[in-house]
């Protein structure tokens, strides 16, 4: 159980109902829809309802039948440890970077993030249904800024890094070449470990 990335419209509408997330968190391990409606004080049939929608949606598995007196229960569990939900499943209303100018913006930085979420959960579905890994590459590190002057000598002094590394190891006439997309990113870290209570919509 590692990381899914949810991309239809439809599953990420069975995944964002607070019922459905406890339940998935509760299947971590596996259960059936009596121990979740134990665990959750909730009526046996209400859980399977909600079961039902996250298992067609491929959020949840069958495990097992396991039985309990005269009766054959159905094991289920979470088919992921985290769920990402894919701009993919916003279609046409997907961030695009491409229509932002400012590059410097909180706004393009999302934008940039959420297509590389889109892009990378288009390849790794393809690479899995080939058997095969995405060659990626995630490099994350941290640092603190002395001052506003000192971030902008290292901006200039990394993009000056990656032009030349683009440059020597760039080949548009490679026969057998293939294209990456390299997205560099950097942001304040908050001071907080855990975020502050979101509004349901918030413009950047």
């Amino acid at each position: 159980m590692g990381l899914a990335l949810v991309q239809s419209p439809s599953a990420a509408e069975s995944l964002l109902k607070p019922e459905r997330l406890r339940m998935l968190e509760l299947l971590s391990e596996p259960d059936s829809a009596s121990g979740v409606a134990r665990k959750l004080k909730l009526p046996r049939q209400t859980v399977n309802y909600h079961l039902k929608e996250l298992e067609r949606e491929g959020l949840v598995e069958f495990v097992e039948n396991r039985l309990k007196g005269n009766c054959n229960e159905r094991v289920l569990r979470a088919t992921a440890r985290s769920y990402v939900i894919s701009p993919v499943a916003l279609g046409a209303l997907a961030a695009n970077p491409d229509l932002l100018q400012d590059r410097f913006s909180a706004a393009y930085l999302a934008s940039a993030s959420a297509r590389a979420v889109s892009e990378v959960g288009v390849l790794a579905e393809r690479a899995a249904k080939a058997k095969k890994k995405v060659p990626t590459l995630t490099i994350e590190s941290a640092i603190r800024f002395r001052d506003a002057q000192s971030r902008a000598s290292f901006t200039a002094d990394l993009l000056e890094t990656i032009a030349g590394l683009v440059a020597k190891y760039n080949d548009d006439a490679a026969p057998g070449g293939r294209s990456f997309r390299l997205l560099v990113g950097a942001w304040p870290k908050p001071s907080s470990p855990n975020p502050p209570e979101q509004a349901s919509v918030r413009l950047v």
